[in-house]
């Protein structure tokens, strides 16, 4: 037990690791995007510990609304999701990250979120769901108010699908209420934000460390989670008869 925990603490365990950040802002590079701020803080977090880091703008693709998984097939002439998804198959960690619109998340999230579901069906190399064994997270920025609720959705649809979420696993920033400055913008206290920066700080180190304990474990046990089996008559132990209950 003693060699595990010491195994677990040192930081070279997380070299190797892969994540994605997916920047769902409104807005194309190169404007200035206050969300990739707020990314930054822990992407670069990240990449101090060897994991490899990419940020990617969907904004700046033309990624197709829909929820199959290629939705050229579906009479659209160009589908960047397909080649999004390749890099968040490879990743350990998802990070959601975007700002808040009128108390929600932004149309961009609620595209990818879409478009990561419809990729919910298909099953990793051990028969399950395909985000078995991934962990995710949410960043948020904005004015007034919606972090919380934002940070519920963002984190309740990538469980839902099977993403690992750790504890305290979101972070976010917002100005006071009105039409207040944003994150990066002068004099607005966000990159100097204590509350904002140990939260971003504890979801980046509980991301790793929960990264960690599922490759080292092989990943979310197979059994009573694969799909093919339910499908052929497996029950897995779960004894439903209500009529004699």
């Amino acid at each position: 037990m003693t060699n595990s925990v010491k195994s677990m603490s040192s930081d070279d365990q997380f070299a190797g690791l892969r994540a994605v950040f997916l920047n769902c802002t409104l807005k194309r590079s190169p404007e200035m995007s206050h969300t990739s701020g707020l990314i930054s803080l822990s992407a670069d977090l990240m990449r101090t510990k060897g994991v490899h880091v990419e940020v990617v703008r969907p904004i700046d693709l033309p990624v197709a609304t829909g929820v199959y998984p290629d939705m050229r097939e579906h009479g659209w002439e160009e589908d960047a999701w397909p080649s999004i998804f390749e890099k968040i198959e490879l990743a350990d960690i998802l990070v959601l990250a975007g700002p808040i619109w009128l108390g929600d998340n932004s149309s961009v999230m609620k595209q990818i979120i879409e478009r990561l579901y419809a990729m919910s069906g298909m099953t990793n190399s051990r028969g399950q769901y395909v985000y078995y064994g991934k962990v995710g997270g949410a960043l948020l920025t904005g004015n007034e108010d919606g972090v919380k609720h934002c940070a519920m959705n963002i984190l309740y649809s990538l469980q839902h699908i099977g993403v690992t979420i750790p504890p305290a696993a979101d972070a976010g920033w917002i100005g006071e209420a009105g039409p207040g400055p944003s994150y990066l913008d002068e004099g607005s206290g966000g990159p100097e934000n204590d509350f904002t920066n140990r939260n971003t700080a504890f979801m980046t180190w509980n991301l790793l460390h929960m990264a960690c304990i599922l490759k080292l474990a092989g990943g979310i046990p197979a059994q009573g989670n694969l799909p093919d089996a339910w499908k052929k008559g497996d029950r897995f132990g779960l004894e439903a008869n209500p009529e004699y209950r």
